[in-house]
């Protein structure tokens, strides 16, 4: 039978067949042997082929079809062994907050990058408006004048309230969408007030570091009424950018790759080359500082071999 991963836990994976019903399923030995230079061989998302096992409700995933896309993260800070998130996504939202927690740009831009990498088309949702006084509504037009010029799209709600919810279950219908952030960025209450069946288990922010305590320890993935999917994702502390290369980084920002090819140096990095096209539109305000700042932050990453 053929189904999809809704969660997956290690040894064990939820499958859910076409007509809903879902199976617990154990990976066949021989995928663990195949060099997948990652941590996990199945990810929620995954398409699979399974079987039933004789006289037993579990099965054994026997296939893992080909990915049209994934999202990864480090495994560790220091590893070169990437997690996979999830795979087969249609679009992914990171869930930005700008206070209790801050949600800084660089993991927003490391997030973006990330997703342009893996060739999914990525938005920005920015929760607690709610809590927003006069200096947090300045940040949030600063902080969208960014990033809506670059072609990201911008939404803004709040969980606790509901406000503009209904238009995140609008762009989010008949897609499978992951939704990632911070702990603490209200992505549980966020998938609560899209679709309040799901009860999904939600915990206060911490009064003292105003960061989030872990709520969602796996990937789970969601059937959404109205159609569609959304795949909660753990907080995510940081983004690895892993299995690409340092001269592609320029690439994953679509503002510098819209001058990138009027540079001068067909291998120009953007940094001290004269004649740079990307150096000429910064100074001309047409790249924004800060995401310029990012893109040199990734360029020292340690992490390049």
């Amino acid at each position: 039978m053929e189904g999809i991963v809704t969660k997956s836990t290690g040894s064990w994976s939820t499958v859910r067949r076409n007509d809903g019903k879902k199976f617990n399923c154990k990976l066949k030995g021989q995928f663990r042997i195949k060099g997948i230079k990652t941590t996990n061989p199945i990810s929620v998302g995954d398409m699979v082929d399974f079987d039933i096992l004789p006289f037993e409700e579990t099965g054994l995933i026997t296939k893992i079809f080909p990915r049209s896309n994934y999202i990864i993260r480090k495994a560790t800070k220091l590893s070169k062994i990437s997690h996979i998130i999830a795979s087969n996504i249609d679009q992914a939202y990171l869930i930005v907050t700008l206070a209790e927690p801050r949600t800084s740009m660089g993991f927003i831009d490391r997030f973006l990058v990330t997703a342009e990498a893996y060739h999914i088309p990525a938005n920005l949702i920015f929760n607690k408006i709610d809590i927003y006084n006069d200096e947090l509504k300045k940040l949030h037009n600063k902080i969208t004048n960014i990033y809506k010029p670059a072609g990201y799209k911008c939404f803004s709600v709040s969980a606790l309230r509901g406000d503009n919810i209904e238009i995140i279950k609008k762009v989010i219908k008949e897609k499978v969408n992951l939704f990632a952030g911070h702990s603490g960025v209200g992505k549980s209450a966020l998938i609560n007030a899209i679709e309040p069946e799901f009860k999904i288990k939600t915990k206060y922010i911490s009064s003292y570091h105003k960061k989030g305590k872990h709520t969602t320890t796996f990937a789970e993935m969601y059937e959404l009424s109205f159609g569609g999917f959304i795949i909660d994702t753990p907080g995510i502390k940081e983004f690895g950018l892993l299995d690409f290369k340092k001269e592609e980084v320029a690439e994953r920002f679509p503002e510098m790759r819209k001058y990138m090819h009027g540079c001068r140096f067909n291998n120009c990095t953007h940094v001290h080359e004269p004649s740079c096209a990307v150096k000429i539109a910064l100074e001309k305000g047409l790249i924004s500082l800060s995401r310029y700042n990012s893109y040199l932050s990734i360029l020292n990453d340690d992490n390049w071999n």
